[in-house]
């Protein structure tokens, strides 16, 4: 045994109030903790079909090479990418996911001091990233249904304000900026703010007036777009993601990026995924016409909910939230619980299977009513 206290060994100060991301529960640790057979996971915002087959094809083929080291440089998926949106490689920067895009933004722009203005509630890896880095959050409350508004975001920005996070479609609340107003805050802002235009969700909307932010990295605005291919293209656990802006922001971020971070199976998987117009599109179809069937049987609950552009809904349940929240995951329905984005009258369900979509709605409906009886 050592005879050196480890009680002198310190962690950096900000790790004391740093609140680390929470993820959903895994089906497989709800069936142990619950003894449970059958679980249905809508709280993660999955793909409910299930990966792209050309993906899982793909990947199979290239088990046997797996000894080799990825490519660095994610040339071949970024040239994919970039083929794709119409942009040059020059302007794609591939990572683990977009999570990990979020960390290097903050570990390139932001220093002690500096503010990043985020509208709230959203996901809440801007404020770890800014957190981590010393820097501070200026949140932005969305006004009436989680709408955004142009005037209340350029009222927070100063001139310590580094980076403006949009996130849109915007989780939890689904809703989304309108292209005119986007313009509007790119036009209106001060040179110095960088903007990340979180489009993770992007995929998913069926809005006329929506714009995805590519066009305006391609018009040469200071915006980073982010999206990620663990929602519509079904590869959540192989974690890619990337981000699509002007060459000069990318080369800075190169910077702090570590040389492996996306592995080679989930480089040639996404390679395969994004040339699968056939899973995408049933994906896109099935989240349409799953979301008019949960609005139409939430509304026979009674339940509140806020129109969504995404594959999710935030559900207003009222005070007895956390009670349903949990009443659900004993019948095996995993929903994410409002509290996380201080909203805990709420909670946010994927959309899932029809199936799924039946099994929910049986258990909300016996659950509000032993509720109501009690």
């Amino acid at each position: 045994m050592s005879n050196r206290s480890l009680e002198e060994i310190h962690p950096r100060t900000i790790l004391s109030t740093m609140k680390p991301y929470s993820p959903g529960k895994p089906i497989w640790e709800v069936q142990r903790e619950l003894g449970l057979e059958k679980v249905i996971k809508l709280a993660s915002n999955e793909n409910p079909i299930g990966p792209s087959p050309l993906a899982v094809a793909a990947i199979q083929s290239s088990l046997a090479n797996i000894h080799r080291y990825p490519d660095a440089e994610t040339i071949d998926l970024r040239a994919a990418i970039a083929r794709k949106l119409q942009v040059t490689s020059e302007q794609v920067i591939v990572t683990n996911g977009a999570d990990e895009l979020i960390t290097l933004i903050s570990e390139t722009f932001l220093e002690s001091g500096n503010n990043i203005v985020v509208p709230s509630p959203t996901f809440s890896e801007y404020e770890f990233g800014a957190n981590l880095m010393g820097a501070n959050v200026v949140e932005v409350p969305l006004r009436d249904d989680y709408q955004y508004d142009i005037d209340d975001i350029l009222g927070a920005v100063t001139v310590q304000t580094k980076l403006l996070y949009l996130c849109s479609p915007n989780n939890p609340t689904g809703t989304y900026m309108k292209k005119q107003d986007l313009y509007r805050l790119m036009d209106t802002l001060p040179p110095h703010v960088l903007v990340i235009f979180d489009g993770a969700y992007s995929h998913f909307v069926t809005a006329d007036d929506y714009c995805d932010g590519l066009e305006l990295v391609r018009q040469g605005y200071p915006i980073v777009v982010t999206q990620t291919f663990s929602k519509i293209y079904g590869l959540a656990g192989i974690r890619v993601g990337y981000g699509v802006a002007p060459e000069k922001i990318l080369q800075s971020i190169r910077q702090v990026k570590e040389p492996f971070n996306v592995n080679t199976l989930a480089q040639i998987g996404a390679v395969a995924a994004i040339l699968d117009d056939a899973h995408l599109e049933a994906t896109r179809d099935m989240n349409a016409r799953g979301r008019e069937q949960l609005y139409s049987a939430l509304q026979e609950l009674g339940l509140a909910f806020t129109q969504s552009m995404s594959n999710f809904l935030l559900v207003e349940l009222g005070p007895d939230a956390k009670v349903i929240y949990d009443s659900l995951m004993k019948k095996g329905i995993i929903v994410r619980y409002g509290g996380a984005w201080n909203l805990p009258h709420h909670v946010r369900i994927s959309i899932g299977t029809a199936e799924e979509h039946m099994a929910l709605i049986k258990a909300l409906t016996d659950i509000l009513k032993d509720l109501k009886t009690n």
